[in-house]
């Protein structure tokens, strides 16, 4: 070996280098074995600045005790160390991207949450067969269990978080929030205290004024939380909240505090060590939320000013250390428009968005963890943390955006392919082609980040980003992040946590096409038609028309495009097309091939990235366009005018029909056959991803029929209860 080369700088190297590894089956446990060419991780940026040191002693062994993308990005700095990695998988996970990318995987158990992920007789187990020193929790799970980390304390494993007291008194609200009083935080006014009944909400409501936030002492991530505005509202909202609490936490106590209306939600990030030392990693704006769960965050916000954002900084500090915290922390704050913030929680694991701050700080924050848990001081001080550039983050989950802004879908990924060709991009995921997105876990997909010098860039560079982001198989919500990062209230800064319901009142419709945009839709479909045909004539002898050179060169057609007809007529260029429509003449240039999911061609010298969804001899496809797919149809003129001699299919009237709008499990049917029940009246409740979802009888009418029991798995569009 050459002189001034380490082994441990070489076996840092080779463990940072993804290998096609084959799968070695040992019971119930899977090795990999390496084959001998190399290629990179998923070509993942992590965009940190922060350093390696070879001769730096951590751990041999780490187990990830988590799933899906945070397992992956946990297991990603975890090779960049050095470190080998173990993971945990559930029978329906065995083929996850997470148990390729570890060194040693064994499965825990069944696919429901309770019996593998959760289940901490088993994973202890695992950490005894395959000797892991220490346990990443990632976020979610067991990231908040103080009983798992002094579990793991007793056995001599390692917990890369803080101690069980900082878990046990943050992961409390109302221990937390006393705690933060007497720390100098500021807090939100409300009761103290544990609220026991439907009758007491209400009497600690009236005294506090409403409206009032009731949310789960144990919770976290928008589950176990409701607002009221009355009387009825806070009795309904006890009894929905303790229920997902109990559901999500197996701890149904609610507290119950002042809502602050039109707040903004900005989350200060927190490093801490053993020496003493703890430090704001400045903060993340996460104010675009649906149903109290984040959907766009940004780093650093718009809206903060340096005095308030030392303030903030400065308090997450101190709240830190009177909980002698140790690794990484947020402590998420409610801000008014006056720039007045106050406590909310503190979440005492790596949070979800936790990439922005990487970025505009350039700290890898899951080392700093694994440094600090075993001993080493931070290697940032406060004085060395600036803000450098702009970064966004979206969640890209499995969700139909149109329903609720976001029902989870399930299904098979036949076709996915992250951004290509767009620079400063980072991609966090835990699924590739062909994984499957079921009921028993979240719905996230993956967290796409764009860096850029400013948030102008950076903002552009998520649209471009989205644009390039190829989903098949499951109902995606790209369509609202699109609509959301050009909204002209969100491009200035303008937002709160009510940004969604204020701006889309009715539901989210996709994006609404102005005359232009119909336009430049409707041509390109012209385009795509006459290439599609030409193409099939020239090479697969397939066409049904028969063409006289002339049509070649001039194609008269019909589209339809948002409900609107057009008449086009289409030439063929040197560069592309000359389609005249509405009166106005647009050019389409580019070399496109339509067997590419994803085409660029330039209109009007501007250039476009759109997905041929789909696409046909009959003429009917489907655009991506901004996120939104647009259905069109392109036909001859003469066959247009046939179509329209054709009898419209009426659709069926499903008013008297109570369906799911998501896939997920009957928690509970409130009907019984025979009774007589009222438009708007609740019928029965569907659990899905652990949040509980109420269903209301659209119509009003007598249960004819219940087509399914409580405990029953259902799935989308499913009919639960038929009215007569």
């Amino acid at each position: 070996m050459a002189t001034g080369f380490r082994t441990s700088r070489i076996l840092q190297y080779l463990r940072g280098i993804e290998y096609p590894r084959s799968k070695v089956a040992v019971g119930s446990k899977l090795l990999y074995r390496h084959a001998p060419c190399a290629a990179l991780w998923r070509n993942h940026s992590i965009y940190t600045t922060t350093k390696i040191n070879p001769d730096e002693q951590t751990f041999d062994k780490i187990l990830i005790a988590n799933r899906g993308e945070i397992a992956c990005r946990v297991m990603h700095t975890c090779r960049l160390m050095g470190i080998k990695t173990v993971a945990i998988y559930s029978e329906a996970d065995a083929n996850s991207l997470h148990v390729e990318m570890a060194d040693e995987a064994m499965c825990v158990g069944p696919a429901a949450s309770r019996e593998s992920y959760l289940n901490v007789d088993r994973i202890m187990e695992v950490i005894r067969e395959t000797g892991a020193q220490a346990v990443h929790p990632g976020y979610g799970f067991l990231s908040e269990n103080k009983d798992f980390a002094k579990r793991l304390a007793d056995e001599g494993v390692v917990f890369i978080g803080p101690g069980t007291d900082a878990i046990r008194a943050m992961g409390d609200k109302i221990e937390s929030k006393i705690l933060a009083k007497n720390a100098g935080v500021h807090t939100i006014p409300g009761f103290d205290g544990v609220i026991k009944d439907e009758a007491e909400a209400v009497k600690k409501a009236n005294e506090i004024g409403y409206p009032v936030m009731l949310k789960a002492s144990a919770g976290g991530g928008g589950k176990g939380m409701r607002i009221a505005w009355n009387d009825d509202e806070a009795r309904e909202g006890f009894r929905l909240s303790s229920q997902e609490a109990a559901s999500s936490f197996g701890d149904d106590r609610l507290l119950i505090e002042r809502f602050i209306d039109d707040p903004r939600h900005i989350e200060m990030q927190i490093l801490a060590d053993s020496h003493g030392n703890t430090i704001y990693l400045n903060e993340r704006e996460c104010s675009i939320q649906r149903r109290n769960q984040k959907v766009v965050e940004e780093a650093p916000s718009t809206f903060l000013d340096e005095e308030t954002r030392k303030s903030m900084g400065e308090q997450a500090v101190q709240l830190a250390k009177a909980v002698n915290y140790l690794t990484a922390g947020t402590v998420e704050f409610l801000v008014d428009s006056q720039r007045n913030f106050y406590f909310l929680e503190m979440n005492t694991r790596l949070q979800v968005e936790h990439p922005i701050t990487e970025c505009i700080t350039g700290v890898d924050i899951v080392q700093e963890m694994i440094r600090a848990a075993k001993g080493y001081p931070l290697q940032v001080k406060q004085s060395d943390v600036l803000i450098r550039g702009w970064a966004v983050e979206c969640r890209v989950y499995a969700e139909d955006p149109y329903k609720a802004f976001g029902m989870p879908s399930i299904g098979h990924l036949y076709r996915y392919q992250e951004p290509k060709h767009v620079p400063n991009v980072r991609v966090d995921t835990g699924i590739q082609e062909g994984s499957e997105i079921s009921i028993h876990y979240d719905p996230m997909i993956s967290k796409l980040v764009t860096y850029g010098n400013d948030r102008k860039e950076a903002l552009d560079l998520m649209a471009r980003a989205l644009d390039n982001y190829i989903i098949r198989g499951v109902t995606h919500n790209i369509s609202l992040l699109q609509e959301i990062i050009a909204h002209p209230r969100f491009v200035s800064g303008d937002i709160d946590t009510k940004f969604l319901p204020t701006e889309y009142p009715e539901g989210f419709k996709g994006h609404q096409l102005n005359l232009n945009d119909e336009s430049m839709l409707a041509a390109l479909a012209c385009c795509v038609f006459v290439k599609d045909v030409l193409r099939a004539q020239e090479f697969l002898n397939q066409t049904r028309i028969v063409l006289a050179p002339t049509m070649e060169q001039e194609w008269v057609l019909c589209v339809k495009v948002a409900g609107n007809e057009h008449e086009a007529t289409v030439r063929e260029t040197d560069t592309g097309y000359k389609v005249s429509i509405g009166g106005k003449d647009i050019t389409i240039d580019g070399k496109w091939n339509l067997s590419q999911d994803i085409i660029s061609p330039t209109i009007d010298g501007a250039q476009h990235d759109m997905q041929v969804i789909s696409h046909g001899a009959t003429g009917a496809m489907q655009l991506q366009y901004r996120g939104t797919v647009f259905p069109l149809s392109v036909l001859r003129k003469e066959a247009a005018e046939l179509q329209s001699l054709m009898p419209e299919k009426v659709k069926p009237d499903q008013s008297k029909e109570v369906v799911s709008p998501m896939a997920g499990k009957v928690y509970a049917i409130d009907v019984e056959v025979g009774q007589k029940v009222f438009e708007g009246q609740e019928v029965c409740v569907v659990e899905a991803m652990k949040m509980h979802n109420s269903l209301s009888a659209a119509s009003t009418g007598i249960v004819k029929a219940i087509h399914c029991a409580v405990g029953d798995n259902i799935g989308e569009d499913d009919v639960i209860i038929e009215l007569e």
